[in-house]
């Protein structure tokens, strides 16, 4: 298992994710998304395994308007916005090779051990 946990230091689900795996044993490795983001290969590995783009997406981030301009871009051009906005993301985004999950759950990452 190779778990890496995308998130938020100050995002209350994305420490429910790391207490998941400590309590578990589970080695992981976190990634500050505000700071690092996504590279374009992993954005779009996640958004493979999660569904699209758009599942991604969080409706209630702060950034109202980056969100809105993301909605009403043209898909080619979208990816390149997500990359340079990581803060409208949902988190966390954990992933565990070409497997991943947006948001806590605990119900699939029971499988993934």
């Amino acid at each position: 298992m190779n778990i890496q946990i995308f998130g938020k230091s100050k995002c209350f689900d994305t420490k429910k994710a790391q207490r998941y795996f400590k309590e578990r044993g589970v080695k992981f490795q976190m990634i500050d998304l505000p700071t690092k983001g996504f590279s374009k290969g992993e954005l779009r590995s996640v958004a493979q395994a999660v569904g699209g783009m758009e599942n991604l997406i969080d409706e209630k981030a702060k950034d109202q308007d980056t969100v809105m301009l993301i909605k009403y871009l043209a898909s080619e051009d979208r990816e390149e916005k997500i990359l340079e906005n990581p803060q409208i993301l949902k988190t966390p985004v954990v992933r565990n090779g070409k497997q991943a999950t947006v948001g806590v759950k605990p119900e699939v990452w029971k499988n993934w051990e």
